[in-house]
């Protein structure tokens, strides 16, 4: 068998579409996050906060509930990874003003993982754990185990977070077609 050695075989091109798509994927989720934050600092929380004790501490343990699911979860979890998938593609690109949007991205995504394990888990952990309150003084006790303005208050720097986050990651996203790769300078 003979092989025609007078065509050269095509090099891959790196195009950027695998990297572009991933980043997308890393804004869309990182999106969706920062609006759910922010929701629950403007609507919810406000909203909750006009109701009786009794009644504040069995919706907010539903609503704790219900957010516990795969979606959000997984969405959660996966939003850091891309964001630093995106990162480590774009080091192998050699595209450093992407980079660094894209680093400040995982950065803020970063704070708002810390705020939810340092303090919105352990808050909510509490609640939960007061059950189902049987007296008005249960329920006040219930209630002030939330301590809902620090958990609002902390709530807020989260959405913020996320929202510069998103931000980061957009103008990253931005930027793709404007840098050039470092070994072409």
């Amino acid at each position: 068998m003979t092989y025609d050695t007078s065509h050269p075989i095509p090099q891959r091109v790196d195009s950027g579409a695998g990297r572009a798509g991933i980043l997308f994927l890393s804004i869309i989720v990182t999106g969706l996050l920062a609006g759910v934050f922010a929701d629950w600092s403007n609507t919810i929380m406000p909203g909750l906060g006009d109701l009786d004790d009794r009644t504040f501490v069995l919706a907010f343990q539903s609503l704790d509930d219900a957010i516990n699911n795969p979606l959000f979860l997984g969405a959660f979890t996966v939003a850091p990874l891309l964001i630093a998938l995106c990162a480590v593609l774009q080091v192998r690109a050699g595209q450093r003003p992407v980079l660094w949007w894209i680093l400040g991205g995982l950065l803020c995504y970063l704070v708002v993982a810390v705020i939810t394990f340092g303090v919105h888990l352990p808050l909510n952990e509490d609640i939960g754990d007061a059950g189902v309150p049987q007296s008005a003084a249960a329920a006040a006790e219930a209630r002030e185990l939330l301590d809902e303005s620090a958990w609002t208050a902390w709530n807020t720097v989260r959405a913020l977070a996320a929202t510069l986050s998103f931000g980061c990651l957009v103008l990253a996203f931005g930027l793709r077609g404007q840098s050039r790769p470092l070994s072409s300078r």
